[in-house]
């Protein structure tokens, strides 16, 4: 069974960066999985629905929910089975759990907090 684990959460002051990242494993079926299909980055703010942040194609194209635009970059490494979210001039209201989904899979999430 696959599992997908997320990490890179932390505080950050307005401005500032982090860099996020999704781990998949779980058997040998994990790197065709994970290689031949996209996966995308969530959030959820307390009272608020969970969003789109980025996703990316198994080939590498990637796409943005608006409000990230021009700050978040999503990317990935299918040797390592992993997905990357590089952010950068976070906001406050980017305070959220981000989570990573694959197909049907999702993460436990990671906590991201923009304050001052």
């Amino acid at each position: 069974q696959v599992q997908l684990v997320e990490s890179g959460g932390g505080f950050v002051q307005p401005g500032g960066s982090l860099r996020l990242s999704c781990a998949a494993s779980g058997n040998i079926f994990t790197r065709p999985i994970f290689s031949n299909n996209a996966v995308g980055w969530y959030r959820q703010a307390p009272g608020k629905e969970r969003e789109l942040v980025a996703t990316i194609t198994s080939g590498g194209s990637p796409n943005y929910g608006d409000s990230v635009k021009g700050r978040f970059t999503i990317s990935r490494d299918n040797a390592k089975n992993t997905v990357y979210l590089q952010m950068n001039s976070l906001k406050p209201e980017d305070t959220a759990v981000y989570y990573c989904k694959l197909l049907a899979i999702w993460g436990q999430g990671t906590q991201v907090t923009v304050s001052s």
